[in-house]
C-alpha cells in the first residue's frame, strides 16, 4: 500500500486517538510492527498552537518516517493553514479527522459532524489538498447515523479533490463504540474507489485482521482500542498476514521491559508530573486481566514519582515472573 510517496509495510496503521497516540506510543507501536502510525487529533484553531498539549502533539523530533498528522476543523481555510503549519513542523502526511464521535467535537460541527454536510466537506478537502505539497488522508465513518449512511458520497468527493488515501471506521457517528462494526459499507467503498481504503473497528487479532482484509477488499487496516496495553499487536498481525501462522505471544519479561520502557519514555516526554498521571491509563490497560489488576492499580495509581511508578511496576511484573501473588505495597 502506498499513500503518495511513502509505502506503508506492513499493512497494518495505528488509528489516531486522542490522549493515546502521543509521541512515546507511536514510537512504540512503530518499533514493534506497525507500518502507519497516526498522530493524535490536533486543533486547527492557531490561537491553540502554542499551549504546551498542542506542543507536545506537534513534536515529531526522532520520529520515524512518514509522519502522519491529523487535523480537526471546520472551517477550509482555518485548516488549510493548520495544514501548513504542521507540514512546516515535520508532518509528511495530513489526516484530516472526519470520524471522531466525541459529543464536544461534534457539537462543534467538527469530526464526524462533519459527514452531515457535503458541500462543507468538499471545501475543506480542495482547501487542504490544494494547500499542502504533501498527501493528504480522510479518516470518517460509515455514517451520521443508521439511516444516514453517506460514507460513499464523501468518499467520492474525496477521491475527486485529490485525497491519497481513505479509512473508514465500521460505525456510524451515532453508535459511538457501542454494538459491532460492519465492513459491508467498507466493502462498497472500496469496490467504487481507485484510491488505497483502510479498514477500522473492532478489529482485536491477526485472525480478525485477515478477515477484515478478505472481506471488505482494503488495502490495510487500522487498529486502535485493540492496541491500548497490547502494542505488540501490530507485529502478530504483521507476522500472520504475511505467513498465515500465529505469532508467540510476548512472554512476561518482554512485557514488563515493554512497559517499563514506556513508563520511562512518557515521564521524560512530557515531565515527571505528567508523565506519572499520564501513564496511569497505559498502566491499566497493561495489567487487563492480569492476576491482582485491581490491587496493582489502587496501588500504582498512588504513586507521585517516576521512581515509585516503575518500582511498583518492576515488582509486580516480577512477582508474576517467579510465579507468585503479587503482593501490593505501599506507593
Amino acid at each position: 500500500m502506498r499513500i503518495g510517496p511513502h509505502e506503508i509495510a506492513p499493512r497494518v496503521i495505528l488509528a489516531p486517538m486522542a490522549g493515546v497516540t502521543d509521541k512515546p506510543f507511536r514510537l512504540l507501536c512503530k518499533r514493534l510492527g506497525a507500518g502507519l502510525c497516526v498522530s493524535e487529533m490536533t486543533t486547527s484553531d492557531p490561537r491553540f498552537w502554542s499551549t504546551a498539549k498542542s506542543r507536545h502533539r506537534m513534536d515529531h523530533v526522532d520520529e520515524p518516517a512518514p509522519i502522519s498528522v491529523q487535523i480537526a476543523g471546520t472551517v477550509p481555510e482555518v485548516m488549510a493553514e493548520a495544514a501548513r503549519y504542521n507540514v512546516d513542523h515535520g508532518a509528511q502526511i495530513i489526516d484530516i479527522n472526519m470520524g471522531c464521535p466525541a459529543k464536544k467535537v461534534c457539537n462543534a460541527w467538527a469530526g464526524s459532524a462533519l459527514m452531515r454536510d457535503d458541500a462543507l466537506v468538499g471545501r475543506i478537502l480542495d482547501a487542504v489538498v490544494n494547500a499542502v505539497d504533501v498527501p493528504v488522508t480522510l479518516k470518517i465513518r460509515t455514517g451520521w447515523a443508521a439511516d444516514a449512511k453517506n460514507a460513499l458520497a464523501i468518499a467520492r468527493i474525496a477521491e475527486s479533490a485529490g485525497v491519497a488515501a481513505l479509512a473508514i471506521h465500521g460505525r456510524t457517528r451515532d453508535q459511538q463504540y457501542t454494538g459491532v462494526a460492519e465492513y459491508d459499507t467498507i466493502a462498497a467503498v472500496k469496490a467504487a474507489l481507485s484510491i488505497p481504503v483502510v479498514a477500522n473497528g473492532d478489529i482485536d487479532s491477526p485472525r480478525k485482521a485477515a478477515e477484515v482484509l478478505a472481506r471488505t477488499g482494503c488495502d490495510a487496516v487500522m487498529i486502535g482500542r485493540a492496541a491500548q496495553g497490547r502494542p505488540w499487536i501490530f507485529r502478530e498481525v504483521a507476522h500472520y498476514l504475511a505467513t498465515g501462522e500465529a505469532l508467540a505471544p510476548p512472554s512476561l519479561p518482554e512485557i514488563r521491559d515493554v512497559l517499563l520502557g514506556h513508563l520511562e519514555a512518557l515521564h521524560a516526554f512530557y515531565g515527571e508530573t505528567s508523565g506519572v498521571r499520564i501513564a496511569r491509563k497505559h498502566l491499566g490497560w497493561y495489567a487487563k486481566d492480569r492476576p491482582e489488576n485491581a490491587a496493582f492499580r489502587a496501588v500504582v495509581n498512588r504513586a507521585e514519582t517516576a521512581e515509585a511508578q516503575l518500582r511498583l511496576t518492576r515488582d509486580y511484573f516480577d512477582a508474576l515472573i517467579a510465579g507468585v501473588a503479587p503482593v501490593a505495597q505501599a506507593a
